[in-house]
């Protein structure tokens, strides 16, 4: 097989084809789709089932459980489905990969969607030409679908063609009568060609070429579309690479639910194959079997007609040559039946298995994939990374939950700033508080301009009126929680200075400091709940905001008017009045920038709903 440069630059361009579709493609869906998609998504995945179906369906219909689960991977990286919902679609996915496996043995082909790629853009073009925004985003979802496809097609041409190159795998036949160790190492083949050329379908037909070249039985084809069932989770594992962890667990889940399915049958092998190859039979399609013992035996008793059979595809007149042909045809309908069989029972089983442990599997996973950093205090992105998709409405999800993230984080610096102020001054636990305050701090700074860069290189892309609002809104909300943070360092500076000036609180500042830091923990608390879920959030919740506000305020009054009669009464002394209002004007400070976020979050996202 020879295979220029020219074709390995083609085949460069077919996948930069295929990656511009699937971005064009992407960001119309999502600008056509807006805030809709993640309902959608959440509405397809309500449980475990709905999920199961789901992705049966998106593989059945794209042809594709590689893509689909690409699919999955982006949308857990984006923060919008969960771990436990992509599991559900991931089940569904490996039995949905079943059904072009039938489609080639009922139809001897796959349904070539490229055919209909010119026409799919010659009706796009002049939607986006269109006044409305949400045409114009379908006409281009249009667009990066059929480019999509016509790259597909064109890889399926510039790829090495080991469908019609077989004699790539005529060695393996040394190795085909060594019992079961035979059907490990065919299984092992099934894995890597699926991973080099990215298609259980493509691996399906090669194993066909095979059988019918009489170089494997019926159980070793089984083993090499086993085998296959693995190989496809190598591309959603690439592509979790540039993820979040959820979007790695995700991929590391395809894979195990896979190599689990994969065991079970292995321990039961040649029981399992035998009882595809009956039910086969039962639906009148013949034994799967039987084609390996024809051309075995035709090899062996008449070699130069087996030659002659399978040395050329030209036209021939010779009749035994013909009908030998015509033979095996029929012969291999038997094997591409049992094989999917073989393809469907397999994973009808694993799924009816494994869908009832989504749970248990779930832990597994979070075992097996673990958060690099187990503590707080280092700084990482949760949700915004170099990401699978670069479209920005979907971006815009994922900023939603950072900033929810962000917001944890900061209200984190709420009780140490308290401990602080119930710590020995000086001391060595006085000292490492203080640091550790300090680096939540820097850590904030990072994530506050991390943050507002994603935001502005979202707001690059062509968005609706409406997600530019939103992104202007969330930039304003990321600037005030990193004005708390600042806050809550402040608290721990001014005791610094305490310190060096040698004042010191008695029992009555301590105890009205600790009823103020119980009100901003209240209204920290409940401004964390309005942002978990933003576009979803009460009424309720906006109205405890307000009430905990008020009650900062009026604490705030109450306690400077006191601390000029407690100064006057020679409660404390007026330098430690000084230190002390300080703190509780920080504090008070710190509720204005928590109803701030809350007052955005009511007239940017409240007005969402109403719409």
């Amino acid at each position: 097989m020879n295979y220029s440069i020219l074709q390995f630059l083609g085949l460069l361009g077919a996948v930069g084809l295929f990656l511009y579709g699937m971005k064009v493609m992407s960001e119309g869906l999502q600008k056509a789709a807006g805030d809709r998609l993640r309902n959608i998504l959440s509405a397809m995945t309500r449980n475990r089932f709905t999920g199961t179906i789901t992705g049966f369906f998106i593989t059945a219909l794209i042809q594709s459980s590689s893509a689909s689960t690409v699919m999955v991977v982006s949308f857990v990286n984006a923060g919008l489905m969960t771990l436990a919902q992509s599991m559900a679609v991931i089940m569904g996915a490996n039995v949905g990969t079943t059904f072009t496996a039938w489609v080639i043995a009922l139809f001897g082909f796959k349904v070539d969607i490229s055919a209909f790629a010119l026409p799919l853009i010659g009706l796009a073009v002049p939607l986006l030409f269109s006044s409305k925004s949400r045409t114009k985003s379908i006409g281009e979802f249009t667009i990066g679908f059929a480019f999509l496809f016509m790259g597909l097609d064109m890889i399926s041409k510039y790829v090495p063609d080991l469908q019609t190159n077989p004699e790539m795998f005529a060695f393996l036949q040394r190795y085909a009568s060594m019992g079961f160790g035979s059907v490990l190492i065919f299984c092992a083949v099934g894995l890597l060609v699926t991973m080099v050329i990215q298609s259980s379908a493509a691996t399906f037909a090669i194993t066909l070429i095979m059988c019918s070249k009489g170089w494997i039985d019926f159980p070793l084809a089984c083993a090499l579309v086993l085998g296959s069932n693995i190989g496809t989770t190598i591309t959603p594992l690439l592509a979790s690479m540039s993820g979040n962890v959820a979007a790695k667990r995700t991929a590391m889940g395809h894979l195990l639910f896979n190599l689990l399915g994969t065991i079970w049958v292995l321990a039961i092998f040649y029981p399992f194959v035998d009882l595809n190859s009956w039910i086969t039979e039962e639906i009148g399609q013949g034994d799967p079997n039987a084609l390996y013992r024809y051309v075995t035996d035709l090899k062996v008793s008449h070699p130069d007609l087996y030659n002659s059979v399978f040395a050329s595809s030209l036209p021939t007149a010779d009749g035994d040559v013909l009908s030998t042909r015509t033979m095996i045809t029929q012969l291999q309908v038997s094997v591409s039946f049992g094989l999917s069989i073989f393809h469907t029972v397999f994973n009808l089983i694993n799924l009816s298995i494994m869908i009832w442990f989504t749970k248990l599997y779930v832990k597994i996973v979070e075992i097996l994939v673990p958060a690099k950093h187990q503590g707080d205090d280092e700084f990482q992105l949760k949700f915004i990374t170099g990401g699978l998709l670069s479209a920005s409405e979907l971006n815009i999800s994922q900023a939603e939950k950072e900033i929810h993230v962000f917001a944890e984080r900061v209200a984190r610096m709420l009780p140490m700033a308290k401990e602080l102020i119930n710590t020995k001054e000086g001391s060595d636990e006085f000292n490492r508080i203080y640091s550790r305050l300090e680096k939540y701090e820097e850590i904030s700074d990072r994530m506050e301009i991390e943050i507002a860069n994603y935001l502005n290189r979202c707001a690059e892309g062509r968005l609706s009126n409406e997600s530019k609002r939103t992104i202007a809104a969330m930039l304003s909300i990321d600037s005030e929680i990193e004005s708390i943070a600042d806050c809550a360092l402040g608290v721990g500076k001014i005791l610094l200075r305490k310190q060096q000036a040698g004042v010191q609180f008695n029992d009555e500042i301590h105890a009205n400091i600790e009823t103020m830091f119980q009100y901003v923990d209240k209204a920290i608390t409940n401004m964390i709940l309005l942002l978990k879920n933003l576009e979803h959030n009460q009424e309720s919740a906006i109205i405890v905001s307000y009430n905990c506000e008020r009650e900062i305020n009026n604490l705030r009054n109450q306690l400077r008017t006191n601390n000029i009669s407690n100064i006057n009464q020679h409660h404390y002394e007026y330098q430690s009045g000084i230190y002390y209002m300080d703190i509780i004007s920080t504090l008070e400070k710190m509720g204005d920038y928590i109803i701030n976020v809350v007052d955005i979050v009511k007239d940017e996202f409240r007005s969402k709903q109403v719409v």
